[in-house]
């Protein structure tokens, strides 16, 4: 069948019991029945202030329950979804609302002076909606609470379509952030495919309410990475649209005691992380405090976006055995790509993913990869995938470019296919680096690095050189109390990898921010760093 979000929560909310907590932040618990409501006051209030179907809805905010009960509301006035990285300063901020065309803006209370500095210029908002600790809100804004409790939070009697849009502005490792626009429908089937290799689903709205209704509420999920990244956001709304309930994080930094008091608390059965960034002070803190954290509700962590180290992961498995340690590999251009599974009955190497039953691996000519030839190719993901990126055609033919018939989501990813079919990734085309004709892909020596005892972190990136055309150049943080030894770093990678891919000068970069709330590495600025440190123009 054809998908809808808003027509899903329609459908589901009856469905469940009034009283089934929906959203969790600390002591606050909003339960289904609640939710329901107030998401549906919020839609109308939407659409009473001129909101349209396909207007876009900018979400300015940290995690909360609100960015949920937004996203719903969104849904179901049929408005698009615009996520606001909050980290970003006043004029990348007004960049993703300009570019976005946002015609209504939903944001937290603490980002009330950037809200105002840029609101002369925000000639295309019509609607300000302030999310208030207090109650107070600025002058020309409305108060989220207020529109939130006012009407009888009826469903709204109105047609949907599952051509009905959700954006995921992603920043990627180059270039201004871009909008990706995935239709309701096509998002929906990319979960469903994901969800059917691991047993039946409910394939219509009504087997999907019979399911919730025979099996009750669905599971508890705490999105440790930001709503406002693809990671979080569409794990949180999985989760959502299962009937599930969403537990947010209050601290503004990722608080690894805060995460495990909650999983303990409320009972959490999964929690969408990235990577190491995540996983490191997790670990740090169980091991630390060896059973202080009762973590037998623990089913599945799930990590996206980086690569999460085969050490860490069995690690973490001692302290919940019980538990799967699931990387997906994919991208806000697409889903399913691959996956690998670690538990504590068996380990998969750092990088090895089973390939999609939607995913091909081609050369630069296009030509698919034969497994085991070592040959690198990119990984390319046919349908369901996005419609392409918003006011940009260009980036839309180069990633969604069709081959031999097929429409193919190819964000740049490149990989080996090996005998068995599992993929081994190298890295983003956009930051491989050419030394010497040779093409070296960054998170393979980033792997190796963060293997030595004395590093905590580490990004590769390429830098001119007159010799080499690029020299790989390695950028780490050391461990608390380690001793920094470049030339033993360099003979530590060179026993592993070519010779050609052993980084010619590593550099430590303790104080340089080496990557982003969602724990994507920020290669931009490491590689200013490191040409700053060596003198380059």
């Amino acid at each position: 069948m054809a998908w809808n979000y808003g027509d899903i929560l329609d459908a589901i909310a009856p469905a469940l019991p009034a009283d089934a907590p929906a959203l969790i932040h600390g002591d606050r618990v909003i339960t289904w029945g609640e939710t329901s409501k107030r998401s549906n006051n919020l839609a109308r209030a939407l659409i009473e202030r001129g909101g349209k179907p396909g207007d876009k809805l900018a979400f300015y905010m940290r995690n909360r329950p609100e960015y949920m009960e937004t996203l719903a509301a969104g849904f179901k006035a049929r408005m698009t979804h615009v996520n606001v990285n909050y980290r970003y300063k006043a004029d990348e901020v007004f960049y993703i609302f300009d570019n976005s065309d946002a015609q209504a803006i939903v944001y937290g209370s603490e980002f009330r002076d950037i809200i105002e500095e840029l609101k002369d210029r925000l000639t295309k908002v019509k609607t300000f909606i302030e999310v208030s600790e207090d109650g107070n809100v600025a002058s020309f804004a409305e108060n989220y609470e207020t529109l939130a409790t006012t009407g009888n939070g009826a469903k709204l009697d109105i047609e949907r379509s599952p051509d009905d849009q959700l954006f995921i502005y992603t920043g990627g490792t180059t270039g201004m952030p871009k909008g990706v626009m995935w239709s309701h429908d096509a998002l929906r089937e990319a979960q469903l495919a994901a969800l059917r290799r691991l047993g039946e689903v409910p394939e219509t709205l009504p087997a999907l309410m019979e399911a919730i209704k025979a099996q009750g509420p669905g599971g508890r999920i705490i999105p440790a990475c930001p709503l406002m990244h693809g990671t979080g956001l569409l794990t949180a709304l999985g989760n959502q649209m299962s009937g599930g309930c969403v537990v947010t994080l209050s601290h503004h930094s990722f608080s690894p005691e805060e995460m495990l008091m909650a999983i303990e608390k409320n009972k959490v059965d999964s929690a969408a992380i990235v990577g190491d960034a995540f996983a490191k002070p997790l670990l740090k803190v169980l091991d630390e405090n060896p059973g202080k954290y009762d973590l037998s509700s623990m089913v599945t962590i799930i990590s996206s976006g980086v690569m999460w180290s085969t050490e860490v992961k069995q690690a973490l498995l001692k302290h919940m055995p019980q538990s799967i340690m699931a990387d997906s590999f994919g991208s806000s251009e697409g889903l399913g790509f691959g996956t690998s599974l670690t538990t504590a009955d068996g380990a998969v190497q750092t990088a090895k993913f089973t390939i999609g039953e939607r995913c091909k691996v081609f050369d630069e000519q296009d030509n698919e990869v034969e497994p085991g030839s070592g040959t690198p190719g990119f990984i390319a993901l046919t349908g369901p995938i996005p419609v392409g990126y918003y006011k940009d055609e260009e980036k839309t033919a180069k990633t969604f470019k069709t081959i031999r018939g097929v429409r193919y989501s190819i964000p740049g990813d490149w990989c080996t296919v090996e005998k068995d079919g599992t993929l081994t990734l190298l890295g983003r085309g956009s930051v491989c680096i050419n030394t010497a004709g040779e093409k070296v892909y960054p998170e393979e020596i980033e792997e190796v690095l963060k293997k030595h005892p004395s590093i905590d972190d580490a990004l590769v990136v390429g830098v001119p050189d007159e010799k080499w055309g690029q020299s790989v150049t390695g950028i780490v943080k050391l461990a608390i109390g380690a001793d920094f030894d470049e030339e033993g770093l360099r003979e530590f990678v060179r026993t592993s990898l070519a010779g050609y891919k052993t980084p010619k000068r590593i550099l430590v970069g303790d104080e340089v921010p080496f990557r982003a709330p969602n724990g994507k590495a920020d290669y931009k600025g490491v590689t200013s760093f490191a040409l700053s440190s060596l003198g380059i123009a």
